[in-house]
């Protein structure tokens, strides 16, 4: 991945923004002083890696049980993104809740 000049949290944040809005992405891309083209780029990758992620979890041999501490560790794992998932949606709920003042 080349360097970028947006932090990871950013991608993130407009990422969710356009996943969870009803604005078309230019619009959203122009408010957060953004390449449409790029943000298109971040949430195709975004997606892709997702149904990725989905597919080889699915993959996974049901009949191997994971121990106790195995199942915790991916619940806490699998809590903290969630988290992070509401805490963007509470960033961009504030954002467009500026905009509409």
């Amino acid at each position: 991945m080349r360097n970028s000049k947006h932090t990871r949290e950013f991608r993130d944040s407009a990422i969710q923004l356009v996943l969870n809005s009803n604005e078309e992405i230019k619009t959203i891309a122009e408010d957060l002083g953004v390449n449409a083209k790029t943000l298109y780029n971040w949430v195709y990758n975004h997606k892709k890696d997702n149904t990725l992620q989905a597919y080889q979890r699915n993959t996974t041999k049901i009949s191997t049980k994971e121990s106790l501490e195995e199942e915790l560790r991916r619940l806490r794992k699998e809590n903290r993104l969630l988290k992070q998932e509401r805490d963007i949606l509470k960033k961009a709920t504030a954002y467009f809740a500026k905009e509409t003042l």
